[in-house]
């Protein structure tokens, strides 16, 4: 199987954008993979807007807990 770079330079863009950003993906896809545990060919395989979307919940849902955190040491 070739790797990114090579299906990048291919013209297969993973996710649906033309142009963007590989350190951007790995980065996207290093976050959701730590976060969720999912397989990288299904995050490889995600559109880029939903891809984005889940990096957008996961950084949501760890600001309220956080909060939460602090909120409990304040007590």
């Amino acid at each position: 199987m070739p790797t990114l770079r090579a299906r990048l330079h291919h013209g297969a863009r993973p996710g649906g954008i033309t142009g963007y950003p590989l350190d951007r993906i790995y980065e996207e896809v290093a976050f959701i993979a730590y976060y969720l545990h999912w397989p990288h060919d299904e995050i490889m395989g995600m559109e880029h807007r939903d891809r984005r979307r889940w990096c957008e919940e996961i950084s949501r849902i760890n600001r309220s807990a956080n909060a939460d955190a602090t909120s409990i040491a304040d007590l």
